[in-house]
């Protein structure tokens, strides 16, 4: 019997505590066909990035694993006021296509900024729903959440307590300064990672050294004017 790329999981919900299922994708079908330089996948199957926002059918709140989970009695009113009131509830446990994985990752953006999320959950909802935009070739939106999720990255690395030197988040940081055309601050996110002598990580290291030279590259051909940290 060949095996089906989902299955279901039982989640209890942290706002109302009903217990709900809801479909996750199986390792074995996880491996990415390839991947873009800001960790965006494309897979030949279900794409396990569909089903990363939890959306309970009773009381209609969207959460990832990675929400606290508990919320206090005052995040419970705040999303009754301002979303679980207004709800049509619907389930999302089964197959998502691309229109249900893009409700749901807005509606999971919408409860997160109602309940005051960590910035950090909050930069990579809207990563996601550009990647989303990504796939389907919609480059005005992709480029719209690709600036709201570099902002909120900005904010974690500005309010967390990373130390200043979360490779992986300043290498992110970079590229999506690159993607929405800020070629100057990425090469200096870039080279921050570069030149940190605390920072071992040595794949973002190399990361950040490809898309340096790939900057400079660009920048030569168009005749544009190099930064500091690249002349010489």
């Amino acid at each position: 019997m060949e095996l089906e790329p989902l299955y279901q999981i039982k989640v209890v919900c942290i706002n109302c505590e009903a217990n709900f299922s809801t479909s996750r994708v199986r390792p074995s079908f996880k491996r990415a066909v390839r991947t873009d330089t800001d960790f965006c996948g494309y897979y030949r199957n279900e794409n396990p990035d569909y089903y990363v926002v939890r959306i309970c059918p009773s009381c209609g709140f969207a959460s990832t694993e990675n929400f606290n989970p508990r919320l206090t009695e005052q995040q419970r009113a705040k999303f009754k006021e301002q979303i679980g009131k207004r709800m049509n509830h619907r389930n999302y446990g089964g197959a998502r296509d691309w229109d249900a994985a893009l409700e749901a990752y807005k509606l999971g953006l919408l409860c997160a900024q109602t309940i005051g999320e960590k910035d950090r959950i909050i930069a990579s909802l809207l990563h996601h729903i550009a990647w989303l935009y990504r796939y389907k070739g919609n480059e005005e939106q992709e480029q719209r959440f690709l600036k709201y999720s570099l902002d909120s990255y900005i904010r974690v690395f500005e309010n967390e307590d990373t130390q200043g030197s979360d490779a992986r988040l300043m290498y992110l940081i970079g590229e999506l300064h690159r993607r929405t055309g800020n070629n100057n601050d990425a090469v200096k996110w870039f080279s921050r990672v570069i030149n940190d002598k605390r920072i071992m990580d040595a794949a973002m290291i190399r990361a950040c050294r490809e898309q340096w030279n790939l900057l400079r590259e660009e920048m030569l051909n168009k005749g544009q004017e190099l930064p500091e940290e690249m002349r010489g």
